[in-house]
């Protein structure tokens, strides 16, 4: 028997109403138009079902605190930094203006490894969320937790380099420049209390971030609507997106696709070609 097989299967039931107020909150911050049909773009399901833990609860971090208890539906892991590390995203049905949503989630793998940085714990989680009871979406979400960083560690990512992004060698590309006013949209839709988001302090000093940080979930919505731009969004069939490197707020993020025999390509990206997101895509 695992240190956390208690863990393994436990489950989560969340519902959310995908309203016309959400719905133009999230297009606001994406500078989006409503859509005609109320079919909502992908990647609006990050923001529903989201944790609503009461602020006593909350970690240091921001987090909801994990505890020993039935009611922790997260592992007590007992390393104090989280990241989202990766998703595998399958759209199986629209998500649409008015409709009733409910998302499960179960806990399907824990792993304990032993990384550069020290030990590392690794929660899989598969999620199901349904739009009026039709099965619309299927994710599995990977979350890694990790050590405190040490006082003296030098600040991640280290500044742009003199290297250049080579639009050239992509398909599409666009630059936006994501400053605090995003990410603070983007955690209150998600109500994401994480404090490497907006609370620069914290990020520098106790994660040793070199600035806020920019979501990862943030990065592939916007992936998702670059696809949606160049192929059309109900041709999307599976997406997946792994964090490689902190995208930093203020900097310019270019993000690029490309078509391969395999399927799409896709990246955001420093100034200075550093990958700060990796994403695959294919089409119905």
């Amino acid at each position: 028997m695992g240190k956390w097989d208690g863990w393994l299967g436990r489950k989560e039931v969340r519902q959310d109403q995908l309203d016309e107020a959400l719905a133009q909150r999230w297009l606001a911050t994406f500078d989006l138009s409503v859509p005609s049909d109320g079919v909502m773009p992908h990647g609006i399901h990050f923001c529903l079902c989201t944790p609503d833990a009461p602020t006593q609860t909350l970690g240091e971090d921001g987090h909801p605190a994990r505890s020993d208890t039935s009611a922790s539906f997260m592992p007590p892991v007992p390393l104090p930094r989280r990241m989202w590390a990766s998703s595998a995203i399958t759209f199986l049905a629209p998500l649409t203006i008015g409709s009733r949503i409910e998302r499960v989630s179960r806990i399907a793998s824990i792993a304990e490894k032993e990384g550069s940085s020290g030990k590392l714990a690794f929660v899989e989680v598969d999620h199901v969320t349904t739009c009026d009871e039709v099965e619309a979406v299927r994710e599995k979400q990977i979350l890694v937790y990790r050590g405190a960083a040490p006082s003296d560690a030098p600040l991640v990512p280290p500044s742009p380099g003199i290297a250049n992004f080579e639009a050239g060698e992509w398909d599409a590309v666009e630059t936006i420049l994501p400053d605090p006013r995003l990410l603070f949209r983007f955690s209150a839709l998600t109500f994401n209390t994480h404090r490497i988001h907006y609370d620069a302090p914290y990020a520098q000093e106790i994660e040793r971030y070199r600035g806020l940080v920019v979501h990862g979930p943030l990065m592939a919505s916007l992936l998702l609507q670059l696809l949606a731009r160049t192929y059309g969004e109900e041709r999307l069939a599976d997406f997946s997106f792994r964090a490689v490197s902190p995208a930093i707020a203020g900097e310019p993020l270019h993000l690029a696709l490309r078509r391969r025999e395999s399927g799409i390509e896709l990246s955001a990206l420093a100034t200075d070609g550093r990958e700060c997101v990796k994403a695959r895509a294919s089409l119905a």
